[in-house]
């Protein structure tokens, strides 16, 4: 009777794994066509308008050739550059020696230090500016370290960068640290090499790669973003500034694309280059690593923890800073405390509305985002389907990492607001808010849980295919509890962006979407400076309390879900 039963069960299989795999096909095939409209053909249309002229009249080079021609904005193509270089200089070395403090030296208050270098990353990035225009401003309280200089330009804009930037270089080197293996240390260290000697051919070579992606990240970044210069550049102008004037400013979307896809390529180059350097790295990944801890050295830890207290003093500054401001009534000559600066009905940029439409949109790029990525890492790993559709698939969900914000913004409005597009009711609507955040942040979330779901035996499966147990059971009793760490957080990731997101937003949002992120430059065009600080101030609270709540929701959940791993 067994012997029937297994028989019955092993040649239904065949049947059963055909039927998921056309069911699979399915699925990913309308994730294919969901995700090349919003992806691919919004870029086509960015590029179609670049060789556009207003009339719609090919004329070929005429917009390249254009912008080029104008000193002014040839100028921020320099500007921009340079700015770029300087900033990720500066970050990804203050960065590289908080990691390796943080990561391979044994230095107190880690946790703390740790804590308040991420503070960055859960705020706007115009907090820095705001809040530097308060300290360093015309009524800053100590505008006078800068001497006869204004912080309204380069400097201004080169402090505010490094601070924006700082959380997620720290993220990477933290990383690349973790990849110094101590037996390589103490066997360098055995043959006679000094402390230098030592980490110049063990440690750099072992963190080069990630020394590589954080400045190609870094670069990309300061060449792609806007909202900075905008606040606190002056007359300084830059490429992502000039996408800005020539799309809102003019209503100029020939120009606007031009400089868009000279933007572009920075990024994509960026990509390429970051992808395979890291196919290189994965070479000397296959064996474990002993993770390296330096020796006691009392000079070293004293040095580095003053680095980490002037690096997160600063920090703390600036935020504290920002705090203040928007509880005293006038700075910095009646610092009594009031919350009339909170009181955003009276102010112009989309006020409280704003803000709730913020968390409204934050949530629903969560909840679909998660679903989503999820889906799509599953059946491209799991799923038995059709190799040009996963490979199509896996392409589209890397290429988001490549395309800037401001870019995706400007190719949104290109090909939603056509006439003829069936899909432009969604112009103005929260849902494209929705779809651009998702699209936007897709790559990292869908890299997390691909990675999640390797990490699962696949002889579960076969255990579960031959206890007959179907494939919904075996999500939910397997892959959902064991990918749970990093479903926790991907949701964390899209909604703390999706609150701090401007690049996009800015081009998409209605008078009834008006964003919290988008709200603060709109405030600070409008004047209210003070106002501009509160909301930022609201964004980042928002995004503390939602890591906080996670963090406490989650504890005991992963605790139970996770023993196994503590088990092997």
């Amino acid at each position: 009777m067994l012997n029937e039963t297994a028989s019955a069960v092993l040649k239904s299989q065949p049947r059963l794994n055909t039927q998921y795999s056309l069911r699979a096909n399915l699925i990913l095939c309308l994730i294919a066509i969901a995700l090349t409209l919003a992806i691919v053909a919004p870029l086509i249309m960015l590029f179609q308008t670049a060789f556009y002229d207003d009339n719609q009249h090919f004329i070929g080079l005429q917009n390249f050739v254009t912008y080029f021609a104008n000193p002014a904005l040839l100028s921020s193509v320099f500007n921009s550059l340079w700015i770029s270089l300087t900033a990720t200089v500066i970050t990804v070395v203050l960065a590289a020696i908080y990691a390796f403090a943080l990561t391979n030296v044994s230095i107190r208050g880690k946790g703390f230090f740790k804590a308040v270098a991420l503070l960055p990353i859960l705020a706007p990035s115009l907090l820095p500016s705001l809040a530097l225009v308060y300290l360093f401003g015309k009524q800053g309280m100590i505008k006078s370290l800068l001497g006869d200089q204004s912080i309204y330009g380069p400097i201004g804009i080169l402090i505010s960068y490094c601070f924006w930037l700082f959380p997620a270089m720290l993220i990477l080197m933290s990383g690349a640290f973790r990849n110094v293996d101590q037996r390589l240390i103490e066997a360098s260290r055995s043959l006679g090499k000094g402390v230098w000697a030592t980490h110049y051919a063990v440690t750099l070579p072992a963190v080069r790669y990630g020394l590589v992606s954080a400045c190609l990240v870094s670069f990309t970044y300061v060449m792609t973003d806007f909202g900075i210069p905008k606040v606190i550049g002056g007359s300084f102008n830059m490429m992502a500034l000039d996408v800005y004037k020539q799309i809102i400013g003019q209503h100029n979307m020939s120009m606007g694309a031009v400089i868009s896809i000279l933007l572009l390529f920075p990024a994509i180059i960026a990509f390429i280059f970051n992808r395979f350097q890291n196919h290189r790295q994965a070479r000397y990944q296959s064996f474990q690593i002993k993770p390296y801890m330096s020796e006691k050295n009392v000079k070293l830890e004293t040095a580095l923890t003053i680095f980490c207290s002037v690096v997160s003093g600063f920090i703390l500054l600036i935020i504290v800073t920002a705090v203040v401001a928007s509880f005293v009534s006038y700075w910095p000559y009646d610092l009594s405390l009031t919350l009339s600066h909170y009181h955003f009905e009276y102010v112009d940029g989309g006020g409280w509305g704003a803000y709730f439409n913020s968390i409204k949109m934050a949530l629903m790029s969560t909840v679909a985002g998660t679903i989503i990525i999820f889906m799509v890492a599953l059946l491209s790993e799991r799923f038995k389907t059709h190799p040009l559709i996963k490979n199509y698939v896996q392409m589209l969900a890397l290429l988001p990492l490549a395309v800037p914000g401001l870019v995706l913004g400007i190719a949104y409005i290109l090909f939603f607001n056509q006439p003829d597009n069936p899909l432009g009711v969604l112009y103005g609507t929260m849902t494209i808010l929705v779809i651009s955040t998702i699209i936007h942040y897709y790559t990292v979330p869908h890299l997390n849980l691909t990675d999640a779901i390797k990490q699962i035996p696949v002889q579960l499966d076969q255990a579960a295919q031959s206890l007959g147990m179907s494939k919904w059971k075996t999500f939910w009793k397997v892959y959902l509890p064991m990918s749970f760490p990093a479903l926790c957080d991907v949701t964390v990731y899209i909604f703390v962006n999706a609150m701090t997101t401007v690049s996009a937003a800015i081009f998409l949002y209605s008078p009834n979407t008006s964003l919290a992120a988008v709200s603060v430059l709109n405030m600070d065009d409008a004047g209210d400076t003070v106002a501009a600080v509160a909301m930022s101030i609201l964004i980042l609270v928002t995004s503390c309390v939602v890591k906080l709540l996670h963090w406490l929701l989650t504890r005991k959940m992963m605790a139970h879900s996770q023993r196994w791993r503590t088990n092997t």
